[in-house]
């Protein structure tokens, strides 16, 4: 009897202990990449129209549907945050042209050093490519602009889902930290008859 009941508080120990040994990890949650900390560009005309124009395969080799935040919603996010109209006739129209990340299959090494050590096992080619046009309502006066940036990251093979989330994360914010500065550059270079100084 004694013995039946040491096996039995072992199996229920067991039993304890396994399901969360298979827990699988809690999922990372992620802000949300914004531009309020930025003053506005405040451009003379009254709308503000963004336009997606790139249209996501939601297929291998692309992943940017896979992303905590994908470069078009941070690119969206950019243009309300950071694009003000202030005028009372005119249109600006900021349109996402290009906004995918491609994941590429990378060769492990051969030999006694591939079994031996972890390899680079996949790149991401991130690439983000915006214009921004303004029409003054007034007939004469118009300008545009555009910008493009690129980023590439690659990772160790047998990377979490959630490490590779967070890869994935750092990458738009990066791609988006050079076209900010970028596009305010040129808004600033090439738009300047548009700008509204704060009064």
């Amino acid at each position: 009897m004694h013995r039946f009941n040491r096996r039995a508080a072992l199996a229920a120990m067991l039993g304890l202990v396994l399901p969360a040994c298979t827990t699988p990890s809690p999922t990372l949650r992620f802000p949300q990449i914004t531009f309020v900390h930025l003053p506005p560009l405040r451009l003379d005309a009254a709308s503000l129209e963004i336009v997606d124009a790139f249209k996501p395969s939601f297929a291998s080799p692309n992943v940017e549907h896979l992303m905590p935040v994908s470069p078009a919603a941070a690119a969206r996010r950019w243009a309300r945050d950071r694009i003000l109209p202030v005028g009372n006739a005119g249109r600006i129209v900021f349109t996402i042209e290009h906004a995918g990340v491609f994941e590429t299959q990378l060769e492990p090494a051969k030999g006694v050093r591939g079994v031996v050590t972890k390899d680079q096992s996949e790149r991401y080619d991130a690439a983000l490519k915006l214009r921004m046009s303004i029409d003054g309502g007034d007939g004469r006066r118009q300008g545009e602009v555009s910008a493009e940036a690129t980023r590439s990251r690659t990772v160790l093979e047998g990377l979490s889902l959630n490490k590779r989330e967070e890869m994935w994360f750092r990458l738009t914010e990066e791609l988006m930290g050079d076209i900010n500065a970028e596009l305010e550059s040129a808004i600033r270079q090439f738009l300047q008859p548009f700008l509204v100084p704060r009064s």
